[in-house]
């Protein structure tokens, strides 16, 4: 074989080395899981010995090696125990490596199907993939099948307990395209990042809807109560349509930020080209003071040199300037965590990456398994905190009067 040409034993590698291990956690599979184990790790060890002696089944051979048959092996799965048939040649020199002399336990073919479908593939396409690179003829429905074994997984983390008291809750959504009686609607996925104790992130809940507004988000935010979050000292939006109020209602006490990225990039979707980068500038003095008082200053400025131009952009920040300067209380540190949305930016990136796939979800639940897989792989990198956290977490107990509760 040339060095050009990828043996399937070599991708059977390749794709296990790029799939397994990448979703945490262990789905009991149904029984129907084990058929499509046996299919697969069959066709993968037949294709390894085709490679060994170098000829297909039922092709004549001119070397002096040759098929000798079976022999039985258990392996153990997450599914139960696998009965699988490994073949062997007659000069006893064929060595598997797909499975293993003396390996007993099954590389986890459910999580390597979770894997492809948290990529945004359908199970068409993972269908196509385990053909292609297994030479295993797999059922849609049996795929089906493994990923509807996550949907439980789901629901528990979707209502399981939350801590009383998150200092920073992110909110946000973003679209994803469903198709709902012969037609084809936008429904947004409303996503609750927040920042807990420790510093470390943690996405809180997933919500998926066709309308935005306060009664939505007063209808999110009601529930985090009930799974037991009693305060939130700062909740980050990106000025979505009713949700300051929401979060008013819910909880009276919480500071709402907007982020000022998502301001910069509003004031800007009107401006022309030549003026936006001078425009940029102007609004960057303002967010960039030391003070409320100074930001109040570098605003009437602005209005001087861009109100008449662009009235609509110094109107907008008077009209949020009650949530856009809160972050002025804080220091340095604390301003880059709450006055921009980076945190639940770079999750949406990966959750875009799965969507994009996919295009269009034949239900509400497909999209949602999806985003809740892709948001899985995503958490297993959340294991350090915010820098400075300590200290952090001390000037917030101050300025929160106690409530952050460090005993």
């Amino acid at each position: 074989m040339s060095k050009s040409t990828e043996s399937k034993s070599d991708k059977v590698k390749a794709l296990l080395k790029e799939l397994v291990g990448e979703l945490s956690g262990q789905e009991q599979l149904e029984g129907l899981t084990r058929d499509l184990m046996k299919t697969v790790v069959e066709s993968a060890l037949n294709t390894e010995l085709d490679e060994h002696l170098g000829y297909e089944r039922n092709a004549k051979s001119d070397g002096g090696n040759s098929r000798n048959g079976y022999y039985p092996k258990t392996l153990k799965s997450s599914s139960g125990e696998v009965e699988i048939s490994v073949p062997r040649d007659r000069n006893g020199e064929f060595e598997p490596q797909f499975i293993g002399k003396g390996q007993t336990r099954l590389t986890q073919f459910d999580d390597q199907i979770l894997s492809c479908y948290a990529r945004g593939m359908s199970t068409r396409d993972i269908a196509a993939t385990f053909e292609e690179m297994f030479g295993a003829k797999v059922s849609h429905n049996v795929i089906s099948k493994v990923t509807e074994s996550v949907q439980e997984q789901v629901e528990q983390w979707q209502n399981r307990p939350l801590e009383s008291v998150y200092p920073i809750v992110y909110l946000d959504c973003l679209q994803v395209k469903v198709r709902k009686d012969k037609h084809v609607i936008n429904k947004a996925i409303y996503l609750a990042l927040g920042v807990n104790m420790t510093g470390c992130k943690e996405l809180l809940g997933m919500w998926i809807s066709e309308n935005e507004g306060a009664k939505f988000w007063l209808s999110v935010l009601t529930e985090l109560s009930n799974r037991g979050v009693k305060d939130i000292l700062i909740a980050c939006v990106d000025g979505l349509t009713g949700c300051p109020d929401a979060i008013a209602a819910v909880f009276p006490r919480t500071t709402t930020q907007l982020c000022i990225v998502h301001m910069i990039r509003n004031s800007l979707r009107y401006v022309s080209w030549k003026d936006k980068k001078q425009l940029a500038k102007a609004l960057r003095q303002v967010y960039s003071s030391a003070t409320e008082e100074e930001a109040r200053v570098e605003l009437e400025k602005f209005k001087e040199i861009w109100g008449a131009k662009y009235p609509s952009v110094h109107q907008s920040w008077e009209r949020h300037w009650e949530n856009v300067t809160p972050f002025f209380d804080f220091p340095e540190s604390i301003r880059k965590v709450v006055y921009t949305t980076n945190a639940i930016e770079s999750l949406n990136s990966v959750i875009r990456k799965a969507i994009k796939n996919r295009k269009i979800f034949p239900s509400d639940r497909s999209a949602f398994k999806t985003v809740f897989l892709a948001t899985d792989r995503a958490a297993k990198k959340w294991t350090m905190p915010i820098r400075d956290w300590p200290v952090a977490l001390q000037f917030l107990n101050i300025h929160f009067d106690g409530r952050v509760n460090l005993n």
